[in-house]
């Protein structure tokens, strides 16, 4: 079964959110693995590398580790599906997804991650994207086993 660790800096405290994140890990836990890493968020002039450092930390060793990042490529939910697909096949079973804080990820993340994931565009809160990304998650798998859920 995929182990997916989702890593994110700062705390996620509206409950709107926390609802959404844990309405999508139940309708995970079939289908994958899904652990959520909850990291501080610092702030100052060395807050993207402290953050940086925890988050290398963090990371599932062997992993295969994807940063989500205003800079990284936008796919599809299909297109996402079928990278995840081609990662099952090739013997991949550890992911990570990165997501930084309001400052967004250090150099170092960026440059450890085999991929580099922007989800739109359009500049949304980091902890809306923590639901975006369970969200996508969660379709991208259920595309993969041929479920209803994608329209």
């Amino acid at each position: 079964m995929l182990t997916v660790r989702l890593i994110c800096c700062g705390k996620l405290k509206e409950p709107f959110f926390q609802d959404a994140c844990r309405e999508y890990l139940k309708r995970l836990t079939p289908l994958a693995h899904v652990e959520v890493t909850e990291l501080p968020e610092y702030s100052g002039p060395r807050a993207l590398k402290r953050e940086g450092e925890r988050i290398l930390k963090e990371l599932l060793p062997g992993g295969y580790t994807v940063a989500l990042c205003v800079e990284g490529k936008e796919l599809s939910s299909e297109q996402l599906a079928g990278r995840l697909r081609e990662l099952q096949n090739g013997g991949v079973s550890r992911i990570n997804v990165v997501i930084g804080s309001s400052e967004g990820l250090s150099e170092g993340v960026k440059a450890q991650a085999q991929a580099e994931l922007s989800m739109s565009p359009m500049t949304f809160p980091h902890h809306l994207a923590r639901v975006m990304a369970l969200e996508q998650l969660y379709r991208a798998l259920m595309i993969n086993s041929g479920g209803k859920y994608h329209k």
